[in-house]
């Protein structure tokens, strides 16, 4: 065990366990919020606090890079222990989830009037899940919150979503599944020849690594792995069910989806997928390649044809997130780096925009860009901030998303010119349907009379920390990129 006994046990169940009595004070919906954003805080709080220990040396037994790390027996029996670690990868995860869940709360202040303790304890579960999955280094573990994560959206959307919510909810939980279950078999698999070689049986990350697997069996358990976690991500053409579980989703579940799932994806196959089967995951490097590019391109394509603005965001998050697919199938440390820091820029950016998208809905009853128009003048504080997430998502230099596109691209290009030479194309076409949204909702003569009304604090609170983490990133990226330095190159077989 490491330094800080149980601080990492305590950043997953926290918000679980301090969820619980929401349920008591079920009848008073104020204290319930209130209860519910003071258990948000104070996670992001206790992860924050994590930041401080890196660089520091862990427990003798940590896995190379770690500089947290717990590891308890649990069942023994059968191999599978509580084994919990945190790199820069992880801590950096972390903090996202921590901030994005915050967001999801404040974004339900008003919206949601119904179930208001089952909503936050929905919203609080999920973020026992998501940290679950960062921080599990045993795959068991990291199976069990893979699935814990899945269930309260589920419930998230066919609860508290509109239109066609039902549909949504159980497509998106079918999809997950069907990956899921793949993953489950890959999993026993893998722990079924490890112990028939080396006489012990471990569902431990670092055990596993050292499994030695045939070119034709490390291919098929590769890829259960890579389509669990591609789904997820979502690549392009397994991306069908998140259009409609955007569109039919709460604001809240539509920001953890954008911001917080769809990077478990990614993270799933940075930290398994291509340490387990290094060799599978190089036979399988063009073909990842090529369906990092096509989304990209594709889903840009798309977004500029819809009318429905929360529609439009999410197309153009399968788009960024070709970006980071990218990133992690060249494998160099550079486009790495890249990939793992778009993964944070696109969580805050995307939220930010589903929490604009949601502010609008929630005072006009409707998403359709026609509708809108001279919100300018109206509600200028609202409209500085939508232009300015705007601009981040579709990567304006200063602002975050440049850097890590720009990283992406960078570290791609020798290994890969012409899928880079594509992928830039899938650079320049969000700033067309972006400035296109931007002009038509914000800057437009107004086309419907809407009555109103500018952000208030609580948004304003919101909006500001999000756009002062877009800029700070955008401006000065190099502690984020300090943080991941050493993880990346263990992963990539550099020198740390």
């Amino acid at each position: 065990m490491g330094m800080t006994p149980l601080l990492l046990t305590l950043l997953v169940f926290f918000p679980l366990v301090g969820a619980v009595p929401l349920i008591l004070l079920k009848k008073r919906e104020k204290m319930v919020r209130n209860g519910a954003l003071f258990i948000g805080c104070a996670e992001t709080v206790l992860a924050c606090s994590t930041w401080v220990y890196q660089g520091t040396a862990p427990a003798v037994s940590a896995p190379k890079g770690f500089f947290l790390f717990e590891d308890f027996p649990w069942i023994d029996a059968l191999g599978i222990r509580f084994t919990l670690g945190m790199d820069g990868i992880s801590l950096l995860l972390v903090l996202l989830t921590a901030m994005v869940t915050v967001v999801a709360m404040l974004v339900s202040w008003r919206s949601v009037t119904e179930k208001v303790a089952l909503h936050y304890l929905l919203l609080l579960a999920m973020e026992s899940g998501i940290m679950g999955v960062f921080l599990s280094l045993d795959l068991f573990l990291f199976y069990l919150f893979w699935e814990l994560m899945l269930i309260p959206m589920f419930f998230l959307i066919g609860i508290w979503g509109h239109g066609r919510n039902v549909y949504s909810a159980v497509k998106f939980f079918l999809y997950t599944l069907f990956g899921s279950l793949l993953m489950l078999l890959a999993i026993i698999g893998i722990y079924l020849i490890h112990g028939a070689e080396s006489g012990i049986y471990s569902f431990s990350l670092a055990a596993l690594t050292a499994t030695r697997f045939s070119p034709a069996t490390g291919l098929w358990l590769y890829a259960a792995f890579l389509l669990a976690f591609a789904i997820k991500f979502p690549i392009v053409p397994l991306h069908t069910w998140l259009p409609d579980a955007h569109t039919d989703a709460p604001t809240a579940g539509s920001v953890i989806l954008a911001g917080l799932l769809l990077k478990s994806g990614a993270y799933g196959l940075i930290r398994f997928g291509y340490p387990l089967f290094p060799e599978a995951a190089r036979s399988l490097t063009p073909l990842l390649i090529g369906l990092a590019v096509t989304g990209i391109i594709y889903a840009s394509w798309i977004a500029f044809a819809q009318k429905d603005m929360k529609r439009l965001v999410a197309y153009s998050s399968v788009g960024h997130m070709g970006f980071v697919a990218l990133g992690i199938a060249v494998w160099t440390p550079v486009a790495l780096s890249g990939a793992v820091l778009q993964m944070v820029n696109h969580g805050l950016t995307t939220a930010a925009l589903f929490a604009l998208v949601g502010i609008l809905d929630e005072r006009t009853h409707t998403r359709q860009i026609e509708d809108y128009g001279g919100l300018w003048g109206k509600i200028p504080l609202f409209s500085a901030f939508f232009v300015l997430f705007a601009m981040a998502s579709a990567g304006l230099p200063g602002l975050n998303n440049f850097v890590g596109e720009f990283l992406i691209l960078t570290g791609s290009f020798k290994a890969a010119h012409l899928a880079t030479v594509f992928a830039f194309i899938g650079v320049i076409l969000p700033l067309v349907y972006t400035v296109r949204l931007v002009q038509e909702v914000i800057f437009q003569e107004e086309r419907r009379p809407l009555a109103i009304t500018d952000i208030n604090a609580r948004e304003l609170l919101m909006l500001a920390c999000l756009a002062l983490a877009d800029m700070y990133i955008g401006i000065h990226p190099a502690p984020l990129l300090g943080i991941l330095k050493v993880p990346v190159a263990l992963l990539t077989g550099g020198a740390p």
